[in-house]
C-alpha cells in the first residue's frame, strides 16, 4: 500500500514539468535519441504526481506532505 508523500504544489509541479517534457519530446524542437529519452522519462513526474507517491521519496524517508 503506498502512503501519500507529496504535498498538492509538489503534485502539481511533477504534472507541469512532466507535461512539458512530453511536449517538447512530440514537438520536434529535440529529434533522435533525445526526444525518446524525454518522451520516456516525461511520464515519470506525470505518474507519480497523478498517483501522489513518489518511490525516492520513500527510499529516503522525506515527505513534503
Amino acid at each position: 500500500m503506498f502512503v501519500i508523500n507529496e504535498a498538492s504544489w509538489d503534485r502539481i509541479a511533477r504534472v507541469i514539468v512532466g507535461i512539458a517534457l512530453l511536449a517538447v519530446g512530440w514537438s520536434g524542437l529535440v529529434e533522435g535519441n533525445w526526444a525518446v529519452f524525454l518522451k520516456v522519462i516525461g511520464w515519470v513526474p506525470v505518474a507519480t504526481g497523478l498517483i501522489g507517491w513518489c518511490p525516492a521519496y520513500t527510499v529516503c524517508h522525506f515527505s513534503t506532505k
